[in-house]
Formats: structure tokens, C-alpha cells, sequence
């Protein structure tokens, strides 16, 4: 049996959890947003597509874009992406961004940091830059996500028109890359060493990933990436795995409906944890709940949609998604991203012309 249907069966034949939560609206007249982080003296970082960040007061109040960002290549699904905050940010101030650079042949995902010092971010450093740079405004990805070793995993797209690059090893499209805070090659990713692979590569085969957060339990990445038409993916990653992009996909060709690739599974090729067919919801943002909040909810992760315009809820028993929960479903709005901030409550952004940042209220 197709693992869409299994899916569906398990959305119809499950009962409602805890009553949807109440979405407060914490600041809005955000610019098509892309992501949030919290500040520890319970401000927001917000990113803007267009190129933009931005600190949001406790009290709403949306600031001024800071300085100091280098130039962001701005246009289709690319632009000024994820951010997240250094592990010892409270000791080196610290934070991360990913973003599309233009260079030779188009332009890139890239990865720099800088020290936030009021309205300004100083001693800005890129420290990665995806190779090959493409002529595409799609599947620029992407999302930052800091190991409990203190190492980075950046999620890169496959930028569309290169689809089979995300099988060879000799570039950064449609992979996952692990790296030390400053940019360095850790010693011990799994293709260090191998004639004609990029050292960064962690996990290959993927195809857009736009969602990606830590386990809370086994400290493992966990990442939902976007389909074709159909084929959305839950992926718990590993060392040196392959997650079939584009040989082994339940996603059709578009307009067309036929198939891309094998559906699985295959010897050497990893099988998703859940696949959303035959339509795509277009995941965008992800977080596990480990505050209790939320009675009932604890231990179940969050992953908004963009397509779907929906937030989902996704209780596990171990690796298994045993329910599916759609939710805010009556905001019809993009959902960009979904973050679980320090005082426990889930956040999300709405990605519009006037985006908002919410909070999720029981």
C-alpha cells in the first residue's frame, strides 16, 4: 500500500489531541519574514526575505533593519534566510545566517556570521558558500541547525534545474553540510578524505529542505523537505546517508503527473519517516515541543506550511508519526516558520506583504 494513503489513514482514523491554541499577535507589519530567534533578554531576531533584519521588542514594536548585513541576492525563493544564535551567545554575541549570494554563474546559499552589537552586526565573516553557484531564483533552502557538539548543519536546496547533482558529491546542491562555528571542515564528517567529495557534505539526496531542527531526545537532525507534485518528506538524518533525490522520490513531474523517480524502497537509499501525497503542503519551519505548555502535546513536533496554510502537529512513538494534527487552518496564512521560545509557548511567522509574528496560547 502507498505510503500517501497509509498517511491519510492515519489523519482520518485518529481522534482530535488538546484544543487548538489561541494565536495571540505578538508584532506585525513584517515583510514576508522567513525566520525567528530569541534574544535572551526576550527580544525577537526576525529575518526578511528581501534582505532584512530586524529586532522586535518585547512590546511588538518592529526596529529598524540593522546594519552591517553583507549584500543578500534577493528574488524567487531566495533571499535572506534563517537565523539562529550561537550556543555560547551569551559569552561572544554571536549569531548565524543563511542567505542567496551572487557570484560567478548566478548565485549561492551561503552562511555568515556576525557579532550583534546594539543595531549593528560587526566582524561579519562568511564562512561557507554553496558550490556551484546557479542561474535560478528556486530551492535555495534553507535552514541552520547547531549540533550538541557546538558543530553547524546548514540544509542547501538542489536549486531546481540541478536536480542530479544532489546524487554526486562533488558539490553542495540538494545536501546537508556540517561545520565548525568558524567554518572549518570537522574532522570527522563522513566524506573527509574521499577523492572528489566536498568535505562539508554530511547527507546527500535531498531536494529543498526549508524545515530543520534537533531531536530533543537522541540529539539527531530531524528535516522536512518540500516535494514536487506531492512528496514532501520527514527525514531523520544520519552520517554519510543518501535520501534518494531525485532517484527515489512518491513526487510526480509537474503539470504532467508521471514519475521522477522509484518510489522505494532501495538498497543504499534511506525511506522518509512520513511522505504527504498526492498533495504537497510545502513544509516551511519546524520544532519539538519538550515544554508542557500544551497538555497532551509534549514530545510532538511542529511543522508549518506554506501551501497547506496550515500548522501540523505530528505525535511520535519513537521514529513513527502515529496522528497528524492540522491546525490554525482559520488564519489562512503561509506559516514560514515555527520555533519553541524560552518560556515554553510555540511562535510562528506568517509569511505575507504584512506578516506577523504569533504565539500560541492554550
Amino acid at each position: 500500500m502507498r505510503a500517501w494513503f497509509l498517511a491519510l489513514l492515519t489523519v482520518l482514523a485518529l481522534p482530535a489531541g488538546a484544543a487548538e491554541p489561541k494565536a495571540v499577535t505578538v508584532a506585525r507589519g513584517l515583510a514576508n519574514p522567513w525566520a525567528v530567534a530569541f534574544l535572551p533578554d526576550g527580544r525577537f531576531l526576525v529575518t526578511e526575505r528581501a534582505g532584512r533584519m530586524r529586532i522586535v521588542e518585547r512590546d511588538g514594536r518592529v526596529g529598524e533593519p540593522l546594519a552591517g548585513l553583507p549584500p543578500v541576492d534577493a528574488g524567487g525563493q531566495c533571499g535572506l534566510l534563517d537565523v539562529v544564535l550561537d550556543l555560547k551567545f551569551a559569552e561572544n554575541g554571536w549569531i548565524y545566517w543563511s542567505y542567496a549570494e551572487a557570484g560567478d554563474g548566478g548565485n549561492g546559499t551561503a552562511v555568515a556570521r556576525g557579532r550583534l552589537q546594539g543595531t549593528q552586526l560587526r566582524d561579519v565573516q562568511r564562512i561557507f558558500a554553496q558550490q556551484p553557484k546557479v542561474s535560478s531564483r528556486l530551492h535555495c533552502g534553507s535552514r541552520l541547525v547547531f549540533g550538541r557538539d557546538g558543530r553547524l548543519f546548514a540544509a542547501l536546496g538542489d536549486r531546481f534545474s540541478r536536480k542530479d547533482d544532489a546524487q554526486t558529491l562533488d558539490n553542495h546542491l540538494g545536501k546537508v553540510v556540517r561545520i565548525e562555528p568558524d567554518g572549518r571542515v570537522p574532522a570527522d564528517n563522513p566524506f573527509v578524505g574521499r577523492a572528489g567529495a566536498r568535505p562539508e557534505v554530511f547527507s546527500l539526496g535531498h531536494r529543498n529542505v526549508q524545515a530543520a531542527a534537533l531531536h530533543p531526545a537522541s540529539g539527531e537532525l530531524w528535516l522536512v523537505e518540500h516535494g514536487p507534485q506531492g512528496g514532501d518528506e520527514l527525514n531523520q538524518v544520519l552520517a554519510g546517508r543518501n535520501y534518494g533525490w531525485p532517484l527515489l522520490t512518491h513526487g510526480r513531474n509537474y503539470g504532467l503527473g508521471t514519475r521522477i523517480g522509484e518510489e522505494g524502497p532501495k538498497p543504499g537509499f534511506e525511506q522518509p519517516l512520513q511522505v504527504w501525497m498526492p498533495v504537497s503542503v510545502a513544509p516551511s519551519g519546524m520544532a519539538f515541543l519538550t515544554s508542557d505548555r500544551y497538555p497532551g502535546w509534549q514530545g510532538s513536533l511542529f511543522v508549518g506550511t506554506l501551501r497547506g496554510q496550515v500548522l501540523l502537529r505530528l505525535q511520535l512513538d519513537g521514529t513513527k508519526v502515529v496522528r497528524e494534527e492540522r491546525l490554525l487552518g482559520a488564519l489562512n496564512e503561509r506559516i514560514r516558520d515555527v520555533r519553541q521560545g524560552p518560556d515554553g509557548y510555540l511562535y510562528v511567522l506568517t509569511d505575507n506583504a504584512d506578516g506577523r509574528l504569533l504565539r500560541l496560547e492554550p
